[in-house]
């Protein structure tokens, strides 16, 4: 079954600068969107109030969440914990001394919805800004680390020009998705860290698949002294690679759309940035990975010049 018919030719490489244009409004928007709302951060970041409750029966969490919105606890997260039984409800709040009295506020709201009988307070506790400042640091440095074993990955298996182009593919990614989460509202929480770093894999693992057919049909070209510009050989590899894109893209895209449509108001955010990731990803390895790649032709010696040198010298 062959989706694309190997006589299409697309000529992405000729439309980089109308996509240099569109990516650089979609990353000047996220930055904006950055700069005047920022993101909107949980509980994870900011500190709060985490209430976990026991339940005498498996409650909806749809049902949990119209009992507390009453009481001005409409937006908490609200997630099972451990067994169906057992509800974890987050707060955002900065002050420690406030964790009592949003406590009781809750107890009494579910005690009015399923009666004072069916429910049992296990545990409070208040996550100060602090951690959350830690919390913090420690996502921003995964994400820079990630990146810096990214460039190093591939300068070993490819050349630095390549690292160049998909280190600038994995910024335009987070950039934009970022900027997607300040435009939207949507909360900002380690989940959403974890969605980030799984779109870096996502974004790399296509880029790779490209780079890999480029360096074959480099290597080709030179065997049969064929002198094909860098740019015809580019493209060529990413039309032969275009099916295998495609069907990587719209099959993980399956899955996380089932996630965010019936996985529930837990991973919904988690999912709308994989989803935001998946487009982007895809559009980065066409678009911005190999263009980067090209515009840095000449300026950086290859494995196989480096080699040609050294046979060279007497």
């Amino acid at each position: 079954m062959q989706l694309i018919p190997s006589s299409l030719h697309i000529d992405f490489i000729g439309k980089r600068k109308f996509a240099l244009i569109i990516s650089a409004v979609m990353i000047l928007v996220s930055l904006g969107a950055l700069a005047t709302k920022g993101l909107n951060f949980g509980i994870d970041f900011t500190g709060g109030t985490l209430v976990e409750v026991k339940f005498d029966k498996p409650p909806a969490i749809v049902d949990v969440r119209e009992a507390i919105s009453p009481k001005g606890f409409g937006n908490a997260v609200i997630q099972e914990f451990g067994s169906p039984e057992e509800i974890m409800i987050r707060v955002q709040n900065k002050d420690a001394e406030n964790s009592s009295v949003i406590s009781s506020a809750i107890l009494d709201s579910l005690s009015e919805k399923f009666g004072a009988d069916a429910i049992e307070m296990r545990r409070i506790e208040f996550v100060g800004p602090q951690v959350g400042e830690e919390l913090t640091r420690a996502g921003i440095m995964a994400v820079l680390i990630s990146m810096l074993a990214i460039l190093i990955y591939v300068t070993f298996r490819f050349e630095f020009r390549f690292a160049l182009g998909a280190d600038a593919a994995l910024l335009h990614d987070i950039t934009i998705v970022l900027g997607l989460f300040a435009l939207t509202g949507k909360e900002f929480s380690l989940p959403v860290i974890a969605a980030l770093l799984t779109v870096i894999g996502y974004s790399l693992n296509d880029t790779i698949v490209v780079f890999d057919r480029i360096r074959e049909n480099f290597a080709a070209n030179r065997k049969r002294k064929n002198p094909n510009e860098e740019n015809g050989v580019v493209n060529d590899s990413i039309n032969q690679t275009l099916s295998r894109t495609l069907m990587t893209s719209v099959t993980t895209l399956l899955v996380v759309l089932a996630l965010f449509f019936l996985g529930g108001e837990v991973i919904h955010d988690f999912a709308f940035a994989l989803i935001a990731g998946i487009f982007v990803g895809t559009y980065s390895s066409i678009y911005v990975a190999s263009p980067v790649m090209l515009s840095l032709s000449g300026r950086f010696k290859s494995n196989e010049d480096e080699i040609k040198e050294m046979e060279a010298r007497p």
